[in-house]
């Protein structure tokens, strides 16, 4: 079995091929730049809204990454509050939710303070309230005091991806990183970030919670890149998507004698990945604001409001005076005349297709 990382000595002087990844690291750093002008040029509400929807795919994904599924809708409502974010419809989210966003915010807010053991022994007992995952009882608020294996398959038949740092080794091995984490300013900060991603998971400080923690950090850093709490793409939801790919490199990687290049530009392509994504998103973003300024000064409803924002928003199938009834509360006569009033204004058009139902789109 070829040896871990952590058993080479000073194995955390890792090298990397700068040639390898200069190119990859410089489309991601003018990709950043690019994303930040755009959203600035936003106004404000639809900036806070930009933040609010990255920070909950953030939340959401990371703990989907884990095979967990939170409520879109109580972790957005959790994040509003927490930020002070007027949006209709908040909903009551319950105490593993709270603890999530409660790290997460403390990551991305407050990413210039120092990070330090009792701050992640903190962030660990807000993701597990309970003292339990599952029917599992933890060491909540502290490291780990038994060994650590990441294994699959059935008993007897396990097969062990990656055993992490001896117990013992731990704490020393974390003050080391902490120390590294809060003085070193010799690296670019998105390096940073991936570094320190890879650093965290391969010691395996806690019992569980190692990869939403690990990830927190990586947006930690990534906030501080870009100076602002203000996040507008999520890490977290590009990572679910190459899942397969993130394990297979961590595990190809963990073994290397100190080069992780190819680690480096899985999660640099990652990141670029991720703010692609985002780019199609501020583009709807921008569009909802051009509208309602567009629109500023044009009488509509509160119900013709949330119809059209629920348009912008991606609305699932096609629009129906039954569906608008339905989804406003209203009668299919109210809704009728809500559409029909749009369509006069030039907002709204009757679909060319034929058939029994009649659907409505936007008019160009």
């Amino acid at each position: 079995m070829a040896k871990y990382i952590y058993e080479h000595k000073n194995w955390t002087s890792f090298t990397l091929q700068d040639k390898a990844i200069n190119s990859i690291f410089g489309e991601v750093r003018l990709m950043q730049g690019k994303i930040i002008g755009q959203m600035n040029g936003l106004g404000f509400s639809a900036k806070e809204e930009a933040t609010l929807t990255a920070l909950t795919l953030d939340v959401v994904k990371s703990s989907e990454i884990e095979g967990e599924l939170l409520n879109y809708n109580q972790v957005r409502s959790s994040i509003a509050r927490r930020l002070g974010i007027n949006t209709a419809g908040l909903v009551a989210s319950n105490r593993h939710i709270e603890g999530v966003v409660e790290m997460m915010l403390d990551a991305t807010q407050r990413h210039n303070l120092p990070l330090t053991a009792k701050r992640l022994f903190g962030w660990h007992a807000a993701l597990f309230p309970t003292g339990y995952s599952g029917p599992y009882k933890l060491e909540v608020g502290k490291y780990r005091t038994g060994k650590m294996q990441v294994v699959s398959g059935a008993i007897g038949k396990e097969k062990v991806h990656y055993e992490a740092v001896d117990p013992k080794l731990v704490k020393p091995e974390m003050d080391k990183f902490l120390d590294w984490f809060n003085n070193d300013n010799s690296l670019d900060l998105v390096l940073k970030a991936a570094i320190a991603h890879f650093w965290f998971i391969i010691i395996h400080p806690f019992d569980d919670g190692n990869g939403r923690i690990g990830r927190a950090i990586t947006d930690m850093l990534l906030a501080r890149a870009e100076g602002s709490g203000e996040r507008f793409y999520s890490m977290s939801s590009q990572i679910l998507i190459e899942r397969k790919r993130y394990y297979e490199i961590l595990q190809k990687v963990q073994h290397s004698a100190g080069d992780i290049t190819e680690w480096l530009m899985w999660f640099l392509n990652c990141l670029k990945n991720a703010m692609l994504a985002t780019e199609n998103t501020t583009q709807k973003v921008l569009r909802k604001a051009a509208f309602w300024k567009l629109h500023e000064r044009t009488p509509i409803n509160e119900r013709q409001r949330m119809m059209l924002n629920k348009l912008f928003d991606g609305f699932e199938g096609k629009l129906q005076t039954s569906k608008w009834a339905k989804i406003t509360k209203t009668s299919t006569d109210t809704a009728l005349r809500d559409i029909k009033d749009l369509i006069e204004k030039g907002i709204l058009q009757q679909t060319n297709e034929g058939g029994r139902s009649v659907n409505y789109e936007w008019a160009d």
